[in-house]
C-alpha cells in the first residue's frame, strides 16, 4: 500500500515559499516589467496559495504555485487593459487573442547568475544577445511563449508544464516544439548560431 502524503507544516510552506520567490520575481518582472507590479502579483499568488492550499501535500505546491502565478499575471494584464494603460508591447499581445493564458514576455536573463566574471567586451555582447533573444521570444504566440517559459525557464517537465497550462502533454510538445523552431529560425536570420 502506499503511503498517504505526509501533511505539509508551516515550516515546510515557509521554505516552499522561499524556495520559488527570487525565480517567481524574476519571471514576473520580464512579464510585466514593472518591479513594483511584479512584486504585487508575487505575493498575492503566494497568498493565495497560502490560503486555499497550505493543506495539500507539499509535493502538489510547485505546480499549483505556477498556476496561481499565471493567473494572477494575467489577471494584472487585464486590469491594465481596462484602466487603459499603455506598456511597451503589451498592447500587441493583448489584441492578439481575447482568451490569452500566458503573456510572459520573456525568459529570464538566461542564468545571468551564473555568468560569473566576464569582461567589459563580453558583458555587453551578453546583454545585446538576451536583448535579441527577449525580442523574439516576445514574438512567439502567447501559448508558445507560455509553454516555452514554463518548460526551458521554470524547468518543468511537460506534464507539469500540461498541468500549469490547463491543455494536454501533447500540446505543450507542439508549442514548445514550435516555439524552438520559430526562435532557432528567427535567430538564425540574425546570423546567432545556437
Amino acid at each position: 500500500m502506499n503511503a498517504p502524503a505526509k501533511p505539509s507544516t508551516e515550516q515546510d510552506l515557509n521554505a516552499f515559499l522561499i524556495s520559488v520567490e527570487r525565480r517567481a520575481f524574476k519571471r514576473t518582472v520580464f512579464a510585466v516589467r514593472d518591479e513594483d507590479a511584479a512584486l504585487d502579483i508575487v505575493q498575492d499568488a503566494m497568498i493565495r496559495l497560502v490560503q486555499s492550499y497550505a493543506d495539500r501535500p507539499p509535493n502538489e505546491w510547485p505546480m499549483l504555485f505556477q498556476r496561481i502565478l499565471s493567473n494572477a499575471t494575467l489577471d494584472w494584464f487585464r486590469r491594465q487593459k481596462v484602466r487603459k494603460a499603455v506598456f511597451t508591447n503589451i498592447g500587441e499581445l493583448e489584441s492578439s487573442a481575447e482568451d490569452e493564458d500566458g503573456d510572459f514576455d520573456l525568459l529570464s536573463v538566461l542564468r545571468s547568475d551564473e555568468a560569473g566574471t566576464e569582461g567589459a567586451d563580453d558583458g555587453a555582447s551578453r546583454t545585446e544577445m538576451l536583448q535579441l533573444i527577449e525580442k523574439e521570444i516576445e514574438k512567439l504566440p502567447a501559448r508558445q511563449r507560455e509553454a516555452f517559459l514554463l518548460r526551458y525557464w521554470e524547468e518543468l517537465d511537460v506534464a507539469e508544464t500540461a498541468a500549469a497550462m490547463g491543455c494536454s502533454e501533447g500540446s505543450v510538445k507542439t508549442h514548445c516544439s514550435r516555439a524552438v523552431q520559430a526562435l532557432a529560425k528567427a535567430l538564425q536570420s540574425k546570423g546567432v548560431t545556437l
